[in-house]
């Protein structure tokens, strides 16, 4: 179903870009928070790069995102993680 709030439609494929600073805690984190919000059954699959001085780490989570409120839960526990610094 179209969201009237958005151009999506739910449940749809949406991958989610993180940035942090190139740690193993930034993408430990990263993946609790989104795991978190992941159905039973369904998977989140993960692609990383960092950034040209190997200081930053952006990491893109693709998952079935269920709803608009689905991802503004996900989008807001990560915007009050200490590790993330930017999601787009």
């Amino acid at each position: 179903m179209k969201d009237a709030r958005t151009l999506l439609a739910f449940p749809c494929s949406y991958p989610l870009k993180v940035f942090g600073k190139n740690t193993n805690e930034f993408y430990a984190a990263v993946a609790v928070v989104i795991e978190k919000y992941i159905a039973e059954g369904e998977t989140v699959s993960y692609t990383t790069k960092t950034s040209s001085g190997n200081k930053y780490l952006s990491i893109t989570a693709t998952f079935k995102a269920r709803s608009q409120e689905h991802l503004a839960a996900i989008y807001q526990e990560l915007s009050q993680n200490k590790f993330v610094l930017m999601i787009m």
